[in-house]
């Protein structure tokens, strides 16, 4: 009872949800998700958070607080597109952060078009918004950078193209997560390994094409032009690359898929020319989106922390906004491999 004792209600007139929080001895997001009625509280939980909520009068009052310290109490989130789930993972974890904090996202989706993302960004930052997440911005550096200029507070998630220092971001470690995938298939004693890229320029395909390369290199394999086929990042795409693989005079006995789209593509290939996963050919992913622990068989790849990027974004722009000192403007999260069904050791070892 002594951490309810400090909220007394002779103390402060307006407790916050940091407070009820403390005195519940849980963390906020807790909190907030009593708040908001979710239901992946437990009972237990949720009485005694709301029993401190009852007895110490905490209310919500977002927009006064904000409103006196000059702002809206709005953030805008940029996204490509909100159904795939790796857009969906990135921008569940932006939004449980911003509730948090008792903010709230301003949805925008650019459908990958630079001219309504530049339109979009327009209408938030003229004072509808306190700062933005921007994932896989369209805009060029510079653009970006004349929009700092500005004046206007935002983060960037995931880049498509390497950006200029200045540019506060958030990326995962393709690099080393592609070291990973490729470690474990040479362990396995895989030594004809293809990869199916994503868009060259992209930082993640370049990213995750230096860890392929030099991970052979490491092993003593010379890289095979004929083993690399780029592709955008969907699974029809994916599986006309893993098509053009397999059909080679020496396919490959593993493909490394730069993302899970990708592996479900060669999945299919494989399945459709009788061909075993993984007995006939080892399939890893980038990503562990849901679909990877859905398809047959489960799928080896990559994970990405998608929606701690997104919480880890909003942390970096909460710090700009109020004008925090801070170490580094651009954050990098580690990746992991994921160890499932489609990989095994080549039939020739």
């Amino acid at each position: 009872m002594a951490e309810l004792a400090r909220l007394s209600p002779n103390g402060p007139p307006r407790v916050t949800i940091r407070e009820v929080a403390q005195a519940a001895g849980v963390s906020i997001a807790t909190v907030s998700r009593v708040l908001n009625g979710r239901g992946d509280v437990s009972p237990e939980t949720r009485e005694l958070v709301s029993r401190v909520i009852r007895e110490h009068g905490y209310t919500a009052n977002r927009s006064a607080r904000h409103l006196s310290a000059g702002r809206t109490g709005l953030v805008g989130v940029l996204v490509p597109l909100v159904y795939p789930a790796y857009f969906s993972s990135i921008l569940s974890g932006a939004a449980e952060a911003l509730d948090e904090q008792d903010l709230r996202l301003v949805l925008s989706p650019t459908d990958h078009e630079h001219d309504r993302e530049v339109s979009l960004i327009d209408r938030l930052m003229h004072g509808l918004t306190d700062g933005a997440l921007i994932v896989m911005p369209e805009e060029s550096s510079e653009e970006l950078e004349r929009l700092l200029d500005e004046g206007y507070r935002f983060v960037v998630v995931d880049p498509l193209e390497p950006l200029a220092a200045k540019i506060p971001s958030v990326s995962a470690a393709h690099a080393s997560g592609a070291d990973q995938a490729m470690q474990h298939l040479l362990a396995l004693g895989h030594r004809r390994i293809a990869a199916i890229t994503g868009p060259s320029g992209w930082v993640a395909t370049e990213d995750r094409r230096r860890g392929y390369h030099a991970a052979l290199a490491a092993a003593g394999v010379l890289p095979d032009p004929a083993l690399e086929v780029e592709a955008d990042f969907e699974i029809p795409r994916g599986r006309r690359a893993a098509e053009a693989l397999l059909d080679l005079a020496e396919p490959p006995t593993a493909i490394f898929a730069f993302n899970d789209n990708h592996a479900i593509g060669v999945l299919q290939a494989a399945r459709t020319r009788g061909l075993v996963v993984p007995d006939d050919l080892s399939v890893v992913g980038f990503d562990d989106v849901e679909h990877a622990t859905i398809v047959t068989p489960t799928l080896t790849t990559v994970r990405q922390p998608l929606a701690e990027m997104g919480r880890t974004a909003v942390s970096l722009l909460m710090r700009l906004v109020e004008r925090q000192r801070f170490e580094t403007l651009h954050v990098e999260l580690a990746t992991r491999l994921v160890v499932r069904e489609s990989t095994a050791p080549p039939r020739s070892s």
